[in-house]
């Protein structure tokens, strides 16, 4: 017993500095849409100055991790590309829907993502649709009409639909993005860094693409304050917040760490209303919770914990999953997702109060 709680101390001290840390890039990432709002630059420029100054930043990180770690192979390059490609998109159709819809609805409307994550492992990986995500699809389609102004909104008809159109673009892109480096993260486990600078330089052109079609760059007439925004965002939204959650959530069940994340759409409502005076209608709001609702329910997010709160937790071995991907590893090995010799480690005495979060 004497050893035991000290080691129930320490892995209690670990998940608590873990959870903190996916909530700071939750938080981090919440503030992404009202940093775009503030900078008052155009979608595509955003979108592009966006991934190019993060590129900056990534690049000697991505050469400290190749040091320790080792080169990410030709083949992880190519899928990191490729991943890139659909963020670039992603980032171009958000930063769009922000200006169309208002940065906390268009957070929300991007966690669509979990419908198209399932449904390319299902045609691509041949993997099994969960009855959960069949309930959760009309309840999530319920909540985009109610967001997008279907049933009546403030915002312009036209132009609320327009938003929530890109912002399931958005969505698209999104669910893509974390469907390839999902894959890629299996092949070569330890590496995060390496890929999330080749995604994100891959991101820079493709955006830089987007933009020279949609109407060109305009940098001519950035000032001053929108370039320290800028580089708030680049920093904060696409670096800081997607290497504290990988910290994180190498040290967190997947279920826990989809749960904290839940957190970014709902303060991404609440700080627009606060710093941009947004107020969406009711109606509005409603949908965003449904959404929410339906994105808890397609992760099995309510039974998962319940699960973990009755039969303990065990924190993810080293090497972590992708932002937004599951490590479903442990689960196929072992009933529940849980070891057996790691419950010894720290086990309570009351099952009911094992666990949790």
């Amino acid at each position: 017993m004497e050893t035991r709680e000290p080691a129930c101390s320490d892995h209690a001290r670990s998940r608590l500095l873990a959870s903190s840390s996916v909530l700071a890039g939750a938080l981090c990432l919440s503030v992404s849409a009202i940093l775009v709002k503030l900078a008052g630059v155009d979608a595509a420029t955003t979108a592009m100055l966006r991934c190019a100054i993060a590129v900056v930043v990534l690049v000697p990180l991505a050469l400290g991790e190749r040091a320790r770690r080792g080169r990410l192979s030709w083949r992880g390059v190519g899928g990191a590309i490729a991943a890139g490609v659909a963020l670039g998109v992603d980032y171009a159709a958000w930063t769009a829907a922000i200006y169309e819809v208002g940065a906390g609805i268009s957070t929300v409307l991007i966690n669509v993502q979990v419908i198209v994550l399932p449904l390319l492992a299902l045609v691509v990986d041949r993997e099994r649709v969960t009855v959960r995500f069949l309930w959760a699809l009309p309840l999530m389609l319920l909540g985009i009409s109610l967001v997008g102004g279907l049933w009546g909104t403030a915002t312009p008809r036209g132009q609320a639909v327009t938003g929530t159109l890109l912002g399931l673009l958005a969505g698209l892109g999104y669910g893509i993005y974390l469907f390839l480096t999902r894959r890629a993260t299996k092949r070569e486990p330890g590496r995060m860094i390496q890929p999330l600078a080749w995604a994100t330089a891959s991101a820079a052109g493709t955006t830089m693409i987007i933009a020279l079609v949609s109407g060109g760059l305009r940098l001519a007439g950035i000032s001053a304050r929108s370039w320290v925004l800028l580089v708030v965002l680049a920093v904060l939204g696409q670096v800081v917040a997607w290497l504290l959650i990988h910290h994180g959530s190498i040290r967190l069940e997947p279920v826990t760490t989809a749960a904290l994340l839940l957190i970014q759409p709902v303060l991404a409502l609440g700080l627009s209303a606060i710093t941009l005076a947004e107020h969406p209608t009711p109606l509005q709001l409603l949908g965003a919770v449904i959404v929410v609702i339906a994105v808890a329910l397609a992760n099995g997010l309510l039974s998962r914990l319940r699960n973990v709160r009755d039969h303990g937790s065990r924190p993810t071995r080293p090497g972590g999953v992708s932002p937004g991907a599951e490590h479903t590893g442990a689960s196929r090995r072992y009933p529940g997702g849980q070891d057996p010799a790691d419950r010894r480690t720290c086990e309570s005495p009351d099952p009911q109060r094992s666990g949790g979060v």
